[in-house]
């Protein structure tokens, strides 16, 4: 990531100005699109001695002057550039793989991340929000979406909070006292993230376990269900995480878990099933290997 530093945006505005004047064209307004192309607006309204004016998109498709010009920080997906075609555009850095016209620009960059200095106090993760909402059509700078960057990065570092849990530090063990039955905790509420389409998958799962000499505390086992779906996942591999877990700290005689999911990037989008529920098992030691230990679990859970 380059920090784009004060010295640096000073320098490129006096070249910007300059591109603009050299042009000859006669502008009579400036528009900044919310958040960065408001600051480099401003400061080429002192340059350009040209006023600055606001658009909104209700008015945007009405018989404006089309001597207005357009100015943004970054062009980076070219979609806000798009919504402006018919009137002249200026910024500071476009990327090289913008093919659409940008009318002024002051450097061409790759793939690198730009942080500008008017974002100091905000995490790189917000700006790729605000990014983001401006990618789908959305104006950032209206109320209701003001704080949504913010609050987008603190239900993301919720929903992954996974992420910062080693498993090993939730599972206390005890004496098993000689217990050698099926000891399941059955129906727990699970909330999970699909890794291809970044959109939940919601259900319930049935986590079991035959202790050898050692038992765990049954929230322990919720806990671990938690950790594991509060991240980037499918749902084969949260099964799998689970029983390889148990089987790793607690060393019982097997352990399964069976999830039962309804993924909304099937209902939301793609496929479109409505009532469909995705099914997963993992098992491992004598649940693989028993038969009648296997049948027993599945009767448990209503199988």
């Amino acid at each position: 990531m380059k920090f784009y530093s004060p010295e640096e945006f000073n320098a490129d505005i006096q070249i910007l100005a300059n591109q603009i004047k050299q042009s000859k064209i006669i502008y009579t307004a400036l528009h900044g699109i919310p958040r960065g192309g408001v600051i480099v607006a401003a400061a080429l309204s002192q340059l350009l001695n040209l006023p600055l004016i606001s658009l909104f998109e209700e008015n945007r498709k009405r018989n404006l002057d089309k001597q207005i010009l357009i100015i943004d920080d970054l062009v980076d997906s070219g979609t806000t550039r798009a919504k402006w075609i018919g009137w002249d555009f200026a910024c500071l850095h476009k990327k090289k793989r913008i093919s659409i016209p940008i009318n002024y620009f002051v450097k061409e960059i790759a793939n690198e991340w730009i942080q500008y200095f008017w974002e100091s106090n905000e995490l790189p993760a917000e700006d790729a929000a605000i990014r983001l909402i401006q990618m789908i059509g959305e104006d950032v700078g209206r109320d209701g979406l003001k704080e949504t960057p913010k609050r987008f990065i603190k239900s993301w570092q919720y929903l992954f909070s996974g992420y910062k849990v080693n498993p090993e530090s939730v599972i206390k063990c005890f004496e098993g006292e000689g217990y050698n039955q099926i000891v399941l905790l059955r129906d727990i509420e699970m909330y999970s993230t699909c890794e291809h389409h970044i959109l939940p998958f919601i259900g319930k799962a049935h986590i079991a376990y035959i202790p050898d000499k050692k038992v765990i505390g049954i929230s322990k086992l919720a806990r671990l269900l938690e950790i594991f779906s509060r991240r980037l996942q499918i749902q084969e591999r949260i099964c799998e995480q689970v029983t390889e877990a148990i089987m790793s700290h607690l060393q019982p005689l097997g352990a399964a878990c069976v999830i039962e999911a309804e993924h909304l990037c099937m209902r939301m989008r793609g496929i479109q099933k409505q009532n469909s529920v995705m099914v997963t098992s993992s098992l491992k030691g004598v649940f693989l290997e028993n038969l009648a230990t296997r049948e027993e679990f599945l009767r448990l859970i209503g199988k």
